[in-house]
Protein backbone atom coordinates (compact mmCIF):
# COMPACT_ATOMS: atom_id res chain seq x y z
CA UNK A 1 0.00 0.00 0.00
CA UNK A 2 1.25 3.51 -0.76
CA UNK A 3 1.68 6.18 1.89
CA UNK A 4 -1.49 7.68 3.32
CA UNK A 5 -0.88 10.97 1.57
CA UNK A 6 0.25 9.52 -1.79
CA UNK A 7 -1.43 10.89 -4.93
CA UNK A 8 0.25 8.75 -7.57
CA UNK A 9 3.51 10.62 -8.07
CA UNK A 10 6.71 8.86 -6.93
CA UNK A 11 8.80 10.45 -4.19
CA UNK A 12 12.50 11.08 -4.72
CA UNK A 13 14.53 8.41 -2.88
CA UNK A 14 16.80 10.86 -1.04
CA UNK A 15 13.86 13.03 -0.03
CA UNK A 16 12.02 9.94 1.19
CA UNK A 17 14.91 8.83 3.42
CA UNK A 18 15.29 12.34 4.76
CA UNK A 19 11.61 12.95 5.52
CA UNK A 20 10.92 9.49 6.95
CA UNK A 21 13.90 9.81 9.29
CA UNK A 22 13.75 7.62 12.40
CA UNK A 23 9.96 7.28 12.49
CA UNK A 24 9.86 3.53 11.64
CA UNK A 25 11.93 2.91 14.78
CA UNK A 26 10.49 5.60 17.06
CA UNK A 27 6.88 4.75 16.20
CA UNK A 28 7.23 1.23 17.56
CA UNK A 29 6.58 2.53 21.04
CA UNK A 30 3.51 4.39 19.80
CA UNK A 31 1.97 1.34 18.13
CA UNK A 32 0.01 -0.03 21.13
CA UNK A 33 -1.42 3.42 21.77
CA UNK A 34 -2.29 3.96 18.10
CA UNK A 35 -4.09 0.60 18.11
CA UNK A 36 -6.08 1.56 21.19
CA UNK A 37 -7.08 4.89 19.65
CA UNK A 38 -7.95 3.18 16.36
CA UNK A 39 -10.36 0.82 18.15
CA UNK A 40 -12.09 3.77 19.78
CA UNK A 41 -12.22 5.54 16.41
CA UNK A 42 -13.73 2.46 14.73
CA UNK A 43 -16.47 2.29 17.36
CA UNK A 44 -17.18 5.98 16.83
CA UNK A 45 -17.43 5.46 13.06
CA UNK A 46 -19.90 2.63 13.67
CA UNK A 47 -21.97 4.88 15.93
CA UNK A 48 -22.41 7.45 13.13
CA UNK A 49 -23.12 4.88 10.41
CA UNK A 50 -19.82 4.94 8.52
CA UNK A 51 -19.12 1.35 9.57
CA UNK A 52 -21.59 -1.47 10.14
CA UNK A 53 -21.35 -3.33 13.42
CA UNK A 54 -19.83 -6.29 11.57
CA UNK A 55 -17.21 -4.09 9.89
CA UNK A 56 -16.37 -2.52 13.23
CA UNK A 57 -15.83 -5.92 14.82
CA UNK A 58 -13.67 -7.01 11.89
CA UNK A 59 -11.47 -3.95 12.32
CA UNK A 60 -11.17 -4.38 16.08
CA UNK A 61 -10.23 -8.05 15.65
CA UNK A 62 -7.63 -7.12 13.04
CA UNK A 63 -6.22 -4.41 15.34
CA UNK A 64 -5.93 -7.02 18.10
CA UNK A 65 -4.10 -9.27 15.65
CA UNK A 66 -1.61 -6.49 14.96
CA UNK A 67 -0.93 -6.24 18.70
CA UNK A 68 -0.40 -9.99 18.91
CA UNK A 69 1.97 -10.00 15.93
CA UNK A 70 3.81 -6.98 17.31
CA UNK A 71 4.38 -8.66 20.65
CA UNK A 72 5.61 -11.76 18.81
CA UNK A 73 8.01 -9.63 16.77
CA UNK A 74 6.39 -10.37 13.40
CA UNK A 75 4.73 -6.99 12.80
CA UNK A 76 7.17 -4.42 11.51
CA UNK A 77 7.09 -0.81 10.42
CA UNK A 78 9.01 -0.56 7.17
CA UNK A 79 10.68 2.54 5.75
CA UNK A 80 8.27 2.28 2.83
CA UNK A 81 5.42 2.62 5.35
CA UNK A 82 6.91 5.91 6.55
CA UNK A 83 5.23 5.65 9.95
CA UNK A 84 3.10 3.50 12.23
CA UNK A 85 -0.13 4.89 10.81
CA UNK A 86 0.52 3.62 7.28
CA UNK A 87 1.82 0.30 8.63
CA UNK A 88 -1.43 -0.27 10.51
CA UNK A 89 -3.61 0.71 7.58
CA UNK A 90 -1.52 -1.45 5.25
CA UNK A 91 -2.23 -4.47 7.46
CA UNK A 92 -5.94 -3.68 7.73
CA UNK A 93 -6.34 -3.18 4.00
CA UNK A 94 -4.47 -6.39 3.20
CA UNK A 95 -6.62 -8.29 5.70
CA UNK A 96 -10.02 -6.66 5.15
CA UNK A 97 -9.92 -4.93 1.79
CA UNK A 98 -12.37 -2.03 1.51
CA UNK A 99 -13.26 -2.29 5.21
CA UNK A 100 -9.64 -1.57 6.07
CA UNK A 101 -9.70 1.46 3.81
CA UNK A 102 -12.52 2.98 5.89
CA UNK A 103 -10.52 3.29 9.12
CA UNK A 104 -8.96 6.62 8.18
CA UNK A 105 -12.35 8.26 7.73
CA UNK A 106 -12.67 11.26 10.03
CA UNK A 107 -9.05 11.53 11.09
CA UNK A 108 -5.67 12.75 9.89
CA UNK A 109 -2.18 11.55 10.64
CA UNK A 110 -1.94 14.78 12.64
CA UNK A 111 -4.56 13.90 15.24
CA UNK A 112 -3.67 10.21 14.97
CA UNK A 113 -0.11 10.80 16.15
CA UNK A 114 -1.24 13.37 18.71
CA UNK A 115 -3.62 10.99 20.45
CA UNK A 116 -1.00 8.20 20.40
CA UNK A 117 1.56 10.57 21.92
CA UNK A 118 -0.93 11.72 24.55
CA UNK A 119 -1.73 8.14 25.53
CA UNK A 120 1.98 7.31 25.60
CA UNK A 121 2.69 10.34 27.81
CA UNK A 122 -0.07 9.37 30.24
CA UNK A 123 1.56 5.95 30.64
CA UNK A 124 5.02 7.50 30.86
CA UNK A 125 3.87 9.64 33.80
CA UNK A 126 2.45 6.58 35.57
CA UNK A 127 5.71 4.69 35.03
CA UNK A 128 7.78 7.67 36.19
CA UNK A 129 5.69 8.03 39.36
CA UNK A 130 6.23 4.36 40.18
CA UNK A 131 9.97 4.61 39.57
CA UNK A 132 10.22 7.84 41.56
CA UNK A 133 8.38 6.28 44.49
CA UNK A 134 10.55 3.16 44.42
CA UNK A 135 13.77 5.19 44.29
CA UNK A 136 12.68 7.62 47.01
CA UNK A 137 11.74 4.65 49.19
CA UNK A 138 15.26 3.24 48.81
CA UNK A 139 16.64 6.57 50.06
CA UNK A 140 14.19 6.56 52.97
CA UNK A 141 15.11 3.02 53.97
CA UNK A 142 18.79 3.96 53.88
CA UNK A 143 18.02 7.06 55.96
CA UNK A 144 16.21 5.04 58.62
CA UNK A 145 19.02 2.50 58.81
CA UNK A 146 21.66 5.21 59.35
CA UNK A 147 19.66 7.80 61.26
CA UNK A 148 22.21 8.24 64.04
CA UNK A 149 25.44 8.03 62.04
CA UNK A 150 27.16 11.45 62.21
CA UNK A 151 28.14 13.23 59.01
CA UNK A 152 29.63 16.70 58.49
CA UNK A 153 27.43 19.19 56.72
CA UNK A 154 29.17 21.39 54.15
CA UNK A 155 28.70 24.85 52.71
CA UNK A 156 31.12 26.20 50.10
CA UNK A 157 32.73 22.75 50.32
CA UNK A 158 33.88 23.62 53.86
CA UNK A 159 32.80 21.88 57.05
CA UNK A 160 29.86 23.84 58.39
CA UNK A 161 27.51 22.13 60.85
CA UNK A 162 26.85 18.62 62.13
CA UNK A 163 24.40 16.41 60.28
CA UNK A 164 23.81 12.68 59.94
CA UNK A 165 23.90 10.14 57.16
CA UNK A 166 20.21 9.59 57.76
CA UNK A 167 19.34 13.25 57.30
CA UNK A 168 21.51 13.44 54.18
CA UNK A 169 19.64 10.55 52.58
CA UNK A 170 16.25 11.81 53.77
CA UNK A 171 16.93 15.19 52.17
CA UNK A 172 17.43 13.56 48.77
CA UNK A 173 14.30 11.47 49.25
CA UNK A 174 12.37 14.67 49.96
CA UNK A 175 13.69 16.30 46.79
CA UNK A 176 12.79 13.29 44.68
CA UNK A 177 9.23 13.17 46.01
CA UNK A 178 8.95 16.92 45.49
CA UNK A 179 8.98 16.22 41.74
CA UNK A 180 5.60 14.48 41.91
CA UNK A 181 3.75 17.77 41.41
CA UNK A 182 5.70 18.35 38.21
CA UNK A 183 4.62 14.96 36.92
CA UNK A 184 1.05 15.97 37.78
CA UNK A 185 1.53 19.02 35.56
CA UNK A 186 2.77 16.80 32.74
CA UNK A 187 -0.34 14.66 33.11
CA UNK A 188 -2.63 17.69 33.05
CA UNK A 189 -1.17 18.68 29.67
CA UNK A 190 -2.64 15.51 28.13
CA UNK A 191 -5.99 15.51 29.91
CA UNK A 192 -7.94 16.32 26.72
CA UNK A 193 -8.19 14.22 23.57
CA UNK A 194 -6.88 15.57 20.25
CA UNK A 195 -8.66 12.82 18.28
CA UNK A 196 -11.23 14.49 16.04
CA UNK A 197 -9.18 17.62 15.48
CA UNK A 198 -7.99 15.97 12.23
CA UNK A 199 -5.42 18.11 10.42
CA UNK A 200 -5.96 20.85 12.97
CA UNK A 201 -9.29 22.33 11.92
CA UNK A 202 -11.79 19.68 12.89
CA UNK A 203 -14.08 17.72 10.57
CA UNK A 204 -16.79 18.86 8.15
CA UNK A 205 -20.15 18.81 9.91
CA UNK A 206 -21.57 16.58 7.19
CA UNK A 207 -19.60 13.64 8.63
CA UNK A 208 -21.22 13.97 12.05
CA UNK A 209 -18.14 12.90 14.02
CA UNK A 210 -18.32 12.38 17.78
CA UNK A 211 -14.99 13.27 19.44
CA UNK A 212 -16.67 13.22 22.86
CA UNK A 213 -17.28 9.49 22.45
CA UNK A 214 -13.66 8.64 21.64
CA UNK A 215 -12.39 10.95 24.39
CA UNK A 216 -14.52 9.16 26.99
CA UNK A 217 -13.48 5.69 25.84
CA UNK A 218 -9.80 6.61 25.93
CA UNK A 219 -10.01 8.07 29.43
CA UNK A 220 -9.66 11.76 28.58
CA UNK A 221 -11.69 14.49 30.26
CA UNK A 222 -13.09 15.50 26.88
CA UNK A 223 -11.95 16.61 23.43
CA UNK A 224 -9.68 19.58 22.77
CA UNK A 225 -11.82 22.54 21.72
CA UNK A 226 -11.60 24.33 19.46
CA UNK A 227 -9.87 21.86 17.18
CA UNK A 228 -7.39 24.58 16.21
CA UNK A 229 -5.86 24.39 19.70
CA UNK A 230 -4.55 20.85 19.14
CA UNK A 231 -1.74 21.69 16.73
CA UNK A 232 -0.87 24.98 18.42
CA UNK A 233 -0.14 22.97 21.56
CA UNK A 234 2.35 20.62 19.90
CA UNK A 235 5.54 20.51 21.94
CA UNK A 236 3.97 21.85 25.13
CA UNK A 237 3.02 18.46 26.65
CA UNK A 238 6.42 17.05 25.68
CA UNK A 239 8.34 19.98 27.13
CA UNK A 240 6.30 19.87 30.35
CA UNK A 241 7.08 16.18 30.72
CA UNK A 242 10.75 16.76 29.96
CA UNK A 243 10.90 19.62 32.46
CA UNK A 244 9.69 17.21 35.14
CA UNK A 245 12.23 14.66 33.98
CA UNK A 246 15.03 17.21 33.92
CA UNK A 247 14.35 18.22 37.54
CA UNK A 248 14.41 14.57 38.59
CA UNK A 249 17.65 14.14 36.67
CA UNK A 250 19.01 17.31 38.25
CA UNK A 251 18.38 15.92 41.73
CA UNK A 252 20.03 12.62 40.87
CA UNK A 253 22.99 14.42 39.30
CA UNK A 254 23.66 16.42 42.47
CA UNK A 255 23.23 13.32 44.62
CA UNK A 256 25.73 11.48 42.43
CA UNK A 257 28.17 14.40 42.83
CA UNK A 258 27.92 14.02 46.61
CA UNK A 259 28.71 10.34 46.41
CA UNK A 260 31.57 10.86 43.94
CA UNK A 261 33.17 12.98 46.66
CA UNK A 262 32.21 10.88 49.66
CA UNK A 263 33.55 7.58 48.25
CA UNK A 264 37.04 9.04 47.68
CA UNK A 265 39.86 7.96 49.99
CA UNK A 266 40.11 11.57 51.22
CA UNK A 267 36.55 11.45 52.58
CA UNK A 268 35.78 7.74 52.81
CA UNK A 269 32.30 8.19 54.29
CA UNK A 270 30.74 5.69 51.89
CA UNK A 271 31.88 2.70 49.86
CA UNK A 272 30.44 1.25 46.68
CA UNK A 273 30.43 -2.54 46.31
CA UNK A 274 33.23 -3.66 43.99
CA UNK A 275 30.66 -4.93 41.50
CA UNK A 276 29.34 -1.37 41.17
CA UNK A 277 32.74 0.01 40.13
CA UNK A 278 34.98 -0.29 37.10
CA UNK A 279 38.76 -0.52 36.85
CA UNK A 280 41.61 1.33 35.21
CA UNK A 281 43.28 -0.11 32.13
CA UNK A 282 46.74 0.92 33.43
CA UNK A 283 46.51 1.35 37.23
CA UNK A 284 45.86 -2.03 38.86
CA UNK A 285 44.64 -0.60 42.16
CA UNK A 286 41.92 1.65 40.79
CA UNK A 287 38.18 1.19 41.37
CA UNK A 288 36.20 3.96 39.67
CA UNK A 289 32.68 5.21 40.48
CA UNK A 290 31.75 5.46 36.79
CA UNK A 291 28.11 4.69 37.56
CA UNK A 292 27.96 7.88 39.62
CA UNK A 293 29.88 10.01 37.14
CA UNK A 294 27.59 8.96 34.30
CA UNK A 295 24.55 9.70 36.44
CA UNK A 296 25.97 13.14 37.14
CA UNK A 297 26.49 13.71 33.41
CA UNK A 298 23.20 12.32 32.13
CA UNK A 299 21.24 15.16 33.66
CA UNK A 300 22.73 17.20 30.84
CA UNK A 301 21.34 14.72 28.31
CA UNK A 302 17.82 15.16 29.71
CA UNK A 303 18.13 18.94 29.84
CA UNK A 304 19.39 18.94 26.26
CA UNK A 305 16.32 16.95 25.21
CA UNK A 306 14.10 19.60 26.82
CA UNK A 307 15.95 22.39 25.03
CA UNK A 308 15.73 20.48 21.74
CA UNK A 309 11.95 20.17 21.99
CA UNK A 310 11.59 23.84 22.88
CA UNK A 311 13.92 24.90 20.06
CA UNK A 312 11.96 22.89 17.49
CA UNK A 313 8.43 23.78 18.59
CA UNK A 314 8.76 27.38 19.79
CA UNK A 315 9.39 29.35 16.57
CA UNK A 316 6.44 27.88 14.60
CA UNK A 317 3.21 29.63 13.60
CA UNK A 318 -0.18 28.00 14.19
CA UNK A 319 -1.24 24.85 12.37
CA UNK A 320 0.76 21.72 11.68
CA UNK A 321 4.34 21.81 10.35
CA UNK A 322 6.61 18.86 9.59
CA UNK A 323 9.21 20.29 12.00
CA UNK A 324 7.13 18.72 14.78
CA UNK A 325 8.05 15.21 13.62
CA UNK A 326 11.45 15.81 15.23
CA UNK A 327 9.96 16.31 18.70
CA UNK A 328 9.42 12.59 19.26
CA UNK A 329 13.09 11.59 19.36
CA UNK A 330 14.28 13.90 22.14
CA UNK A 331 11.10 13.29 24.14
CA UNK A 332 11.61 9.55 24.19
CA UNK A 333 15.34 9.97 24.80
CA UNK A 334 14.87 12.30 27.77
CA UNK A 335 12.29 10.07 29.42
CA UNK A 336 14.31 6.90 28.84
CA UNK A 337 17.45 8.50 30.26
CA UNK A 338 15.67 9.67 33.41
CA UNK A 339 14.08 6.28 33.99
CA UNK A 340 17.51 4.64 33.73
CA UNK A 341 18.94 7.16 36.20
CA UNK A 342 16.18 6.39 38.70
CA UNK A 343 16.78 2.65 38.40
CA UNK A 344 20.52 3.10 38.91
CA UNK A 345 20.09 5.44 41.89
CA UNK A 346 17.77 2.96 43.60
CA UNK A 347 20.23 0.14 42.94
CA UNK A 348 23.16 2.14 44.32
CA UNK A 349 21.32 3.18 47.48
CA UNK A 350 20.38 -0.41 48.21
CA UNK A 351 24.03 -1.49 47.90
CA UNK A 352 25.82 1.53 49.40
CA UNK A 353 27.90 0.92 52.53
CA UNK A 354 28.67 3.42 55.29
CA UNK A 355 32.06 3.74 56.98
CA UNK A 356 30.91 4.85 60.42
CA UNK A 357 34.47 5.22 61.68
CA UNK A 358 35.37 7.71 58.95
CA UNK A 359 32.13 9.61 59.51
CA UNK A 360 32.76 9.93 63.23
CA UNK A 361 36.39 10.96 62.72
CA UNK A 362 35.30 13.81 60.45
CA UNK A 363 33.15 15.41 63.17
CA UNK A 364 35.76 18.00 64.12
CA UNK A 365 35.25 20.59 66.85
CA UNK A 366 34.52 23.56 64.57
CA UNK A 367 31.34 21.86 63.32
CA UNK A 368 29.81 22.69 66.71
CA UNK A 369 30.75 26.38 66.68
CA UNK A 370 27.21 27.52 65.91
CA UNK A 371 25.89 25.39 68.75
CA UNK A 372 28.50 26.95 71.04
CA UNK A 373 27.41 30.44 70.04
CA UNK A 374 23.77 29.69 70.74
CA UNK A 375 24.65 28.22 74.10
CA UNK A 376 26.11 31.64 74.98
CA UNK A 377 22.92 33.26 73.67
CA UNK A 378 20.86 31.07 75.99
CA UNK A 379 23.07 32.30 78.84
CA UNK A 380 22.11 35.90 77.99
CA UNK A 381 24.82 37.08 75.61
CA UNK A 382 23.61 39.02 72.52
CA UNK A 383 23.93 36.89 69.40
CA UNK A 384 26.30 39.25 67.59
CA UNK A 385 28.67 39.24 70.56
CA UNK A 386 28.43 35.45 70.90
CA UNK A 387 29.05 35.07 67.17
CA UNK A 388 32.18 37.22 67.40
CA UNK A 389 33.48 35.53 70.52
CA UNK A 390 33.19 32.02 69.09
CA UNK A 391 34.46 33.16 65.69
CA UNK A 392 37.62 34.57 67.23
CA UNK A 393 38.22 31.29 68.99
CA UNK A 394 38.26 29.36 65.73
CA UNK A 395 40.07 32.02 63.74
CA UNK A 396 43.27 31.41 65.68
CA UNK A 397 43.32 34.92 67.15
CA UNK A 398 44.69 35.46 70.66
CA UNK A 399 41.92 38.02 71.35
CA UNK A 400 39.54 36.71 73.99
Amino acid sequence: MSKLWAKGQPLDALVERYTVGDDPLLDRRLLPHDLRASKAHARMLASIGILTDEECQQLIQALDDIQTEFEAGSFTIERADEDVHTAIERFLTARLGDVGKKIHTGRSRNDQVLVALALWQRQAVVDARDALDSTATAFEVFAAEHEGVPLPGYTHMQRAMPSTVGRWAAAWAHQLRNNESLLDAALSQVSLSPLGSAAGYGLPEVLGGNPEMTAEELGFDGPITPAEAAQIGRGKPESTLLFAMSTIARDLSRWAWDLCLYVTAEFGFFQLPNEFTTGSSIMPQKRNPDVLELTRARAGVVQAALHEVLAISTPLPSGYHRDLQLVKGPTFRGVDCTMEMLAVAEHVMRGLRVNQTACAAAMSEELFATEEAYRLVREGMPFREAYRKVGLKYSGSDES
